[in-house]
């Protein structure tokens, strides 16, 4: 990979005390240990459209179905230095190459999900922060997360192997558009795809296959929407096993009997949930260093992102 994936993110999450009430919400995995991998784009939209340092809470309101940003107290309407500020803002965010995002859970400007929406005093949690909505409205294909969800080891794992997979496209883009290219980045990802899937795959393949009447940068437009819309979907163990099952079916003239048994032994292990993903994937990284297979050595499903994040060494 050419650069780092570059991430916007809440600035409270790193730890800068620039909440309503003058606090953080510090956390350290994001900033101490995905951030040694990533490139941090920092996004308080309360404080960087001009809001004061404390301030009064705010809250998102229906008034006559539509959602405002009202502090909490005085009642202000918050939402028209909002917008005015978020229209510049996601305008500057367009000459920077994000993969992703990730949100402050709960927050009336930056919460994702089940942000609570007041009407006549009776909340729901049917929400989106109010920054987070135009975000999410101007790049929808984009991966995002908040920082409360991303303590799911699955949603994380899916998280971060979609970031990555998005700089993978961005240094795909700054190649010339080609279809050779393209081809290429494809089959990288077979494994990927099939993992996260299946159909996918398959109108992926087939994109790429019947190119001949489509203008090349309409072609990518819509390989890469196919592609990232895919990798939302979670890699369960059920398709996880069935990639697996593909790669030593790759490997059965070059594995001795004794090492079909032991790799065959560890992805039933795998599948019955007794070791994590790490485990058949570390022993396959290891016949591949051995019998040196080129097409399995090119594929990005066996190291999608630095091993030092663990994504796979949970069961």
């Amino acid at each position: 990979m050419d650069k780092k994936p570059l991430i916007g993110i809440s600035t409270c999450l790193l730890g800068e005390c620039v909440r309503y009430d003058g606090q953080h919400k510090l956390d350290r995995y994001l900033r101490d240990t995905l951030g040694q991998f990533v490139d941090f784009v920092p996004i308080c939209p309360e404080v960087d459209c001009g809001m004061s340092i404390p301030r009064e809470a705010m809250r998102l309101v229906d008034i006559d179905g539509d959602v405002r940003l009202m502090t909490q107290k005085s009642n202000i309407d918050m939402t028209p230095q909002m917008n005015s500020w978020m229209s510049k803002k996601l305008i500057e965010l367009d000459e920077l190459p994000l993969c992703g995002f990730i949100f402050k859970s709960k927050s009336p400007s930056s919460g994702l999900f089940r942000v609570k929406v007041y009407k006549d005093s009776n909340p729901t949690n049917i929400g989106r922060g109010i920054f987070a909505q135009g975000f999410t409205q101007r790049y929808p294909l984009l991966p995002v997360e908040e920082n409360g969800r991303l303590n799911d080891s699955k949603l994380r794992e899916n998280f971060i192997e979609r970031i990555f997979a998005v700089q993978r496209w961005r240094d795909l883009n700054q190649k010339p558009k080609t279809i050779a290219n393209l081809t290429n980045f494809h089959t990288r990802h077979k494994y990927t795809m099939m993992a996260h899937c299946p159909a996918s795959l398959k109108i992926l393949g087939n994109l790429v296959a019947n190119h001949n009447k489509e203008d090349i940068n309409s072609l990518y437009e819509n390989y890469f929407s196919e592609f990232i819309t895919a990798m939302k979907n979670i890699a369960t163990v059920q398709k996880n096993t069935n990639v697996l099952d593909h790669i030593m079916g790759y490997f059965k003239k070059g594995l001795s009997s004794d090492e079909k048994q032991e790799l065959k032994e560890i992805i039933e292990n795998y599948h019955n949930e007794l070791v994590p993903l790490i485990v058949p994937i570390t022993l396959i990284n290891h016949f591949i260093r051995k019998y040196q297979p080129e097409y399995l050595e090119q594929q990005y499903y066996l190291s999608p992102h630095p091993k030092e994040l663990m994504l796979r060494n949970h069961t």
